[in-house]
């Protein structure tokens, strides 16, 4: 349980999908202009990440990894090369599915979320998470733990600029730094801010 909770943490600051990686930066910048916006593709991504990445590790280890297919008497293939593909596709599955469901028993939600869970799909935080599942080996509770951790860092850094976006609204910027500079060295100071996590340990 210690190592579960080590990993979830770290997944959420330390490793921070976002801020430690830069994956998902284009959402991140775009959804973030709205407190609203950003914790409702916030809490989209954490979903889709929880459920996406186990559903990911199945396929993996139970087709595609080396010695997968053994049980089907062909422990010599290997179809590792096409887990790109293959997750791209669960994902796009995944984001489609949660899109029809919310449409047809949450109207109220779908028109609040619905216009965001298209982003999800061409989200590369989304990818990213479940290619850095089967690099480090996760067990598959692990991979469960690891999805939703990483969906909750994602959705702390993308709230967190949305809160100092609206604070510095009407702050005196410099004319050259108004707009996307300013932005990014936001977005860059809370990436160094993050990094101080990296001394904790559990």
């Amino acid at each position: 349980m210690g190592d579960l909770l080590s990993l979830f943490i770290n997944s959420v600051f330390i490793g921070n999908i976002l801020l430690a990686y830069f994956l998902g930066i284009c959402s991140f910048i775009a959804v973030s202009k709205t407190l609203e916006t950003a914790t409702g593709l916030g809490l989209a991504v954490i979903f889709v990440l929880t459920v996406t990445s186990p559903v990911n590790w199945l396929i993996y280890h139970g087709l595609l990894a080396p010695g997968a297919l053994a049980w089907a008497g062909f422990p010599e293939l290997d179809l590792s090369f096409l887990k790109f593909i293959t997750f791209i596709a669960v994902i796009a599955a995944m984001v489609q599915a949660v899109e029809m469901v919310i449409d047809r028993y949450s109207p109220l939600l779908y028109a609040t979320l619905g216009v965001f869970l298209p982003l999800i799909a061409v989200n590369c935080a989304i990818l990213g998470t479940s290619l850095f599942m089967v690099e480090r080996n996760h067990t598959f509770i692990e991979s469960v733990v690891f999805g939703a951790g990483s969906g909750t860092g994602w959705m702390l850094a993308i709230v967190s600029l949305a809160a100092i976006r609206k604070k510095v609204r009407y702050a005196d910027v410099p004319k050259g730094l108004d707009g996307f500079g300013f932005i990014m060295i936001i977005a860059g100071l809370m990436a160094m801010t993050f990094m101080m996590f990296s001394g904790i340990t559990l």
